[in-house]
């Protein structure tokens, strides 16, 4: 009976397949599209506000805006005490910064979790699991007692360093996957061929691990890029504020407030991500569907 329905749909025709499967196929892409313009909705009305006079901002849900005004973008770049053009550069070297020492460290440490044997290496692992289960705010009294004794409050010391000395336990895991995933042949080679530890994480681990360094790399970037609140915590002073603390300024609660500022800013800090993003796409996808996968 199986090989009898399996003969019939082989003979049937393939423009009746696809004639049955058109109007589903149509109705599917229709609500995904509907589905996609409801979520780029907020997104594309920010760009449309940017560019709008000030006092149409709130008055319309349209995205045509009935005139193009771009001096918001000009009074948002220079109109606060400091240029906006700073917390550009404070952010970028943030985050530039903790990405080196998230790819640098979180490798080297999954490197030993992976491939290296010593004592209590089981213990240590699961003890770096387990601190994915602690919420940041319960550590952040103790470590702003720390800082403040090293007197690196007010810098960007508390947002970087921690970085260096391997403190993100997710992408330690993520590339301990995918370390695991790489044939130990090709450690047991190379160690006949006289290459040390070190030697093998550099010339062997890494070149063929660059999809789950991309991966880290583009959410280290993005997590560091979009964060407030640690900025908030150890940035007092308005030189050294991120971005997103010079978003806030444009908004107070007991004056006025400048929304098209505001939004034409809040625009243009979506430029590095897109791009970031848009360039580490390919390894990005490929990072995260291989790891964990033997090969």
């Amino acid at each position: 009976m199986t090989e009898m329905t399996a003969s019939v749909t082989a003979a049937r025709p393939p423009s009746d397949i696809t004639k049955r499967s058109l109007p589903a196929s149509l109705i599917i892409h229709a609500l995904l599209i509907a589905a996609s313009l409801l979520m780029l909705y907020p997104l594309l009305w920010m760009v449309s506000a940017s560019v709008r006079p000030e006092t149409e901002i709130f008055s319309s849900t349209s995205l045509i805006p009935s005139s193009i005004d771009f001096s918001s973008y000009a009074r948002g770049w220079i109109g606060l005490d400091v240029s906006f053009g700073r917390f550009f550069w404070n952010s970028l070297v943030i985050s530039l910064l903790v990405v080196t020492g998230n790819v640098i460290a979180c490798s080297l440490t999954a490197f030993a979790f992976a491939r290296l044997r010593f004592a209590g290496r089981n213990f240590w692992f699961a003890i770096m699991l387990g601190t994915l289960m602690i919420p940041y705010h319960v550590t952040l009294i103790p470590q702003y007692v720390l800082f403040l004794d090293l007197g690196w409050v007010n810098t960007i010391l508390p947002l970087v360093v921690p970085k260096f000395l391997a403190s993100d336990a997710f992408f330690i895991f993520l590339m301990v996957q995918f370390f695991r995933g790489i044939p130990r042949e090709l450690d047991e080679a190379a160690m006949m061929d006289g290459c040390s530890a070190w030697r093998i994480y550099w010339k062997i681990m890494l070149p063929l691990s660059l999809p789950v360094l991309a991966t880290a790399a583009i959410f280290s970037f993005i997590w560091t890029w979009d964060d407030f609140f640690g900025p908030l915590i150890y940035l007092n002073d308005m030189n050294t504020y991120t971005i997103q603390l010079g978003l806030r300024t444009f908004v107070d609660s007991t004056s006025a407030s400048d929304w098209g500022g505001l939004f034409a800013m809040s625009t243009l800090t979506l430029v590095p991500v897109f791009f970031f993003f848009l360039f580490f796409q390919r390894l990005l996808i490929e990072g995260i569907a291989t790891t964990g996968m033997k090969r």
